[in-house]
């Protein structure tokens, strides 16, 4: 099958392509021309009550399937998405911005979901629990059933992925709601899926707008949600779970703290610093979007960082540019709104903060400096390729700047003393830290926040604690007298 671009796509339900019931669109736009890729299906909450019917009739079928049958299945998919990467990868960074190397790098990591989770589908073990001689007690793991699937338009098919393939080797069936400015991927994976052998039903996704969404995270016939977004969304998806008693895994905002010691390798701290808050115009979580650098080599390290930024090459994301557009006008709007509000609060603006003069949504790398922890722009997320720089005098200043927001999603420490790298990384209040990189872990690793950066684990292991509940089942085995 060639991946293509099409001029309109519908919802995928019970294994077929249907069209909203409201028969309306919305038109996915190019980031880096403003020109329109394609139409997209507006699904209702009747569309969603249907994609919900559809997954909880399939539901049975596919738990009852062996483990190790399902596990053969998602294989299937991680050969399909390998098979078709280039398509997907063209398609992900013309619908959602990013460098096409970048959305290369994506789609790898799409296949590494679907081999890593069909490993482990035929060892969801449980356990003998030792009551005595006269009991026998043991534990199961058992799905949900319908696993409600929000997504973000940072990370689309990689997030998708992410949730999908583990709810589905645990036995669930899934609804995905992509982003609405990124729907693309989710579409053509949802026919991988098909292709892959996976029953009717069993995936289903469902575009549009807000709507869908709220429908989703409040459906009472949806047993599990997965969300990926902002703080007030997360709030948002939490309350309305909160209606059905349904339990939530949500990766939220981060804003993201880098300690540089003064024993730190600066081109290192500089190169690492650079990759987390430019990759994908900085449209990531897990950014490093606040530099905490010593005060004795602040100055050095704002020269080094600063030639970093001004080096990147902008672009149309297929073009493979050092860095892409932002991904749609409202996002775009908000970052500029960041760029004054940090010059409004007395920050030094030392390179970017000024759009390309051309068409799309592009902000060139943007570097603050003189900036206090208690501006805006160093305790609300961004989301854009904007780095504020704050100086230290010591490493429990360091620590408690590092602390000091709402977040905790990721951190990191730059230092040549792996003990004082260590000691400080433990002491950073969040889900994950590295110590001189940046994005650290892969597949592999658990992934989430602390505070209000979210609940529970993606990735690794860890994340099929969300798609799994454990029963316990107690056998009585004494024998009565006579």
């Amino acid at each position: 099958m060639e991946i293509t671009a099409k001029d309109r796509y519908q919802l995928v339900i019970g294994g077929e392509s249907v069209p909203a019931s409201g028969d309306e669109y919305l038109t996915t736009i190019d980031p880096a021309t403003g020109d329109e890729i394609a139409r997209v299906a507006a699904a209702t909450s009747a569309d969603v009550d249907r994609a919900v019917e559809a997954a909880r009739e399939s539901l049975s079928a596919w738990r009852s399937r062996s483990p190790s049958e399902r596990g053969q299945i998602v294989h299937r998919i991680a050969e399909r998405v390998r098979e078709t990467a280039d398509e997907l990868a063209r398609i992900e960074s013309l619908d959602q911005g990013k460098p096409l190397a970048q959305a290369r790098n994506d789609i790898d990591g799409v296949a590494r979901y679907f081999e890593y989770y069909a490993g482990a589908a035929d060892k969801l073990e449980g356990k003998s629990v030792p009551l005595g001689e006269d009991k026998l007690d043991v534990t199961s793991r058992e799905p949900y059933g319908v696993s409600g699937q929000i997504i973000p338009w940072n990370f689309p098919l990689s997030i998708t992925a992410r949730g999908m393939a583990p709810a589905l080797v645990a036995g669930n069936t899934v609804v995905v709601k992509p982003a609405p400015t990124t729907p693309l991927s989710a579409l053509h994976l949802a026919e991988l899926c098909r292709e892959a052998g996976v029953p009717d039903g069993v995936v289903n996704v469902v575009t549009g707008s807000g709507e869908p969404g709220a429908a989703l995270s409040s459906h009472d016939g949806v047993d599990q949600l997965t969300f990926t977004g902002s703080v007030p969304t997360g709030e948002a998806v939490m309350k309305s779970a909160a209606e059905t008693i349904t339990p939530v895994t949500l990766e939220l905002g981060g804003k993201n703290p880098a300690v540089v010691l003064p024993d730190a390798d600066l081109d290192e701290a500089a190169f690492w610093i650079a990759t987390g808050i430019f990759t994908n115009a900085g449209q990531i979580c897990s950014a490093a979007d606040r530099a905490l650098v010593h005060e004795s080599i602040y100055d050095e390290f704002v020269d080094r960082i600063v030639d970093r930024a001004q080096s990147y090459a902008l672009g149309p994301g297929t073009e493979d540019p050092d860095m892409g557009p932002l991904n749609h006008a409202e996002h775009f709007e908000s970052v500029l709104e960041y760029v004054d509000v940090g010059l409004e609060e007395g920050a030094t603006l030392e390179t970017g903060g000024d759009p390309l003069d051309r068409d799309g949504y592009f902000l060139p790398p943007t570097v603050f400096t003189d900036v206090d922890n208690d501006m805006r722009i160093a305790q609300e997320e961004i989301f854009g390729p904007v780095l504020t720089v704050i100086p230290f005098s010591d490493r429990e200043e360091a620590i408690r700047l590092a602390n000091d927001v709402e977040f905790g999603l990721s951190g990191g420490v730059f230092s040549r003393d792996i003990t004082r790298a260590l000691n400080t990384a433990r002491r950073i209040d969040a889900g994950s830290v590295y110590v001189n990189e940046w994005f650290g872990g892969s597949i592999e690793t658990p992934f989430g926040g602390m505070k209000k950066s979210g609940i529970g684990r993606e990735k690794g292991l860890e994340a099929l604690d969300s798609y799994l509940q454990t029963k316990n089942i107690s056998v009585n085995l004494a024998e009565r007298d006579g």
